[in-house]
């Protein structure tokens, strides 16, 4: 492979390991809020206990993300180094704004919220949390907005002394509609992770503590207590059935249901914004639509292929097996008679346009293709979970078996593959644009605002490019190691007991306090 590959497959490792931990802190700081705040209003010392078994997971996840996501940052200049500079006028406020503004936030009353069990009053407490889920998403918004104007750029003019984009209108760069559709788009993902993840181990939990309660009481029949399973967990040991059954019903079944109606209502939401942004597609990136579809020729009524078969990186051998008539044409703009471009047309397109000849614009096929399926399937993991979870959790039930429960287990990890197929699709869709010339608005926007990948690298050697490839991959899979049994530990752990929840939460004088010290 070349620098060129070499530095795809370095952004494109580190980005995937780094966007893992993402959506979990996008979407469960304001579930955490929400927790707390239902505790301040009803006084519960159950949630209080929820928020602090879920902000112990929130913490490692979140200080795991800020490890992984330098190294972004440094990638622009030490490995992209002409595409920095090409993009600079316009990335430099978007960022600033995304550290500055956003990250500072979100990191300073992280800390505040972390370190202030105890010592500042309770509202102010609650505030600093919020003030964390806004923080996480006004970073979002900022990154968002850098990427959309890659996928689609405006509020530039061509700056020929400079031979680069210089931004004249701010405005029109953070409301780009690129933006407006891909951030709710990107939040709702977020909040379908979180929401999946706290489901679930609410749900395993349910299970975990009905299958001991069972043989408690199976043990107290037979007087064989061999049959009670061991457990690692404080709030397990020496805990009656009737115990284990109130833990169901007034913690672990409360918080459930809160997170499987979010998964249900983010899940919605997806399917209203992935629409919108297909529509958007259509206009912008006419080429990711033909790939996500291997429509080679240009069709009226075009089809919506279930599945492809063939070389699917060659026009020439693909064969669409299962498809859904009319159905691509609807998905474009809600009519079944619409004309969809395909990718040889538009190669000629583009070839005239730029004064290109013979140079290939298209994205590879088959990884356009199977990504935006991908996507699609491992979003339905979460959907068996909530259908599922709210069948069993029905008229205030809380015993779960435990085949749902290990099942439930099972597709947690199906929202952030589902995150991780639908970033894959947009951003290798674009290919094989840095910078996709905007094709929607040639009169307002100077063609030559456009940036191909091989152009955009730095003029580093091979050798350099696989050294750092190789640390990283190596790196970022230790990281992953720790991320992975931290959680894996705590979770098992479960939640702090009533009493020790407490001690950290009472409204003491700062003088009768410790100093600041870490609640978990």
């Amino acid at each position: 492979m070349n620098v060129v590959d070499l530095s795809r497959w370095q952004f494109g490792i580190t980005t995937v390991y780094h966007f893992i931990l993402v959506p979990l802190t996008i979407g469960l700081a304001p579930l955490i809020a929400v927790m707390q705040t239902i505790w301040h209003r009803t006084g519960n010392e159950q949630w209080l206990r929820a928020t602090k078994f879920f902000g112990k997971i929130f913490l490692i996840n979140f200080a795991l993300g800020v490890a992984t996501g330098i190294v972004q940052e440094f990638q622009f200049g030490m490995n992209w180094s002409e595409y920095s500079r090409f993009v600079a006028d316009v990335f430099g406020a978007p960022l600033a704004l995304e550290g500055l503004m956003a990250f500072f936030l979100e990191s300073t009353f992280i800390g505040l919220w972390m370190f202030g069990w105890g010592r500042l009053p309770k509202r102010i407490h609650l505030a600093c949390i919020w003030m964390v889920a806004i923080g996480v998403n006004v970073s979002a918004y900022f990154i968002i907005v850098a990427n959309s104007w890659m996928q689609h750029p405006v509020g530039v003019e061509w700056d020929a002394e400079r031979d680069r984009p210089m931004m004249n209108n701010f405005i029109a760069v953070i409301t780009n509609n690129t933006t407006l559709v891909a951030f709710p788009h990107v939040i709702l993902g977020a909040l379908l992770t979180a929401s999946t993840v706290v489901a679930v181990i609410g749900l395993w939990w349910m299970a975990r503590n009905s299958f001991r309660a069972a043989k408690i009481e199976e043990a107290a029949e037979t007087g064989d207590e061999s049959v009670i399973p061991e457990t690692s967990s404080p709030s397990q040991v020496g805990a009656s059935p009737e115990q284990l059954r109130h833990d169901n019903q007034t913690l672990w079944r409360p918080v459930a249901i809160l997170a499987l109606w979010v998964v249900m209502g983010s899940g919605l939401g997806l399917f209203i914004t992935g629409d919108m942004q297909a529509q958007l597609m259509f206009k912008q990136q006419p080429m990711k639509m033909a790939a996500a579809e291997s429509l080679c020729e240009s069709e009226t009524g075009a089809p919506f292929s279930v599945l492809s078969i063939g070389r699917q990186n060659n026009c020439d051998n693909i064969e669409h097996v299962i498809a859904i008539p009319n159905m691509l044409s609807f998905l474009a703009d809600h009519r079944f008679d619409t004309e969809v471009k395909g990718v040889n047309e538009l190669q000629k397109q583009y070839q005239d346009a730029l004064g290109m000849p013979g140079h290939n614009f298209a994205p590879n096929l088959f990884v356009t293709y199977w990504s935006f399926r991908a996507m699609i399937t491992w979003a339905l993991g979460s959907v068996v979970v909530a259908a599922g979870g709210l069948w069993f959790l029905r008229r205030k039930r809380s015993d779960v078996p435990r085949w749902f429960g290990r099942l439930a287990l099972w597709m947690l990890p199906t929202p952030f593959l589902a995150n991780a197929s639908g970033w894959i699709f947009t951003e290798m869709g674009r290919q094989p644009w840095v910078v996709v010339p905007n094709w929607a608005d040639p009169d307002g926007m100077p063609l030559k605002v456009h940036m191909l990948v091989q152009d955009g690298v730095s003029n580093n050697t091979a050798p350099m490019v696989w050294t750092t490839l190789i640390g990283f991959a190596l790196l970022y899979g230790a990281l992953g190691v720790v991320w992975f049994y931290l959680e894996r530990r705590y979770v098992i752990e479960g939640p702090a007991d009533k009493d020790s929840a407490a001690v950290v939460a009472k409204d003491d004088d700062a003088d009768d306090s410790p100093e600041l010290s870490f609640a978990y």
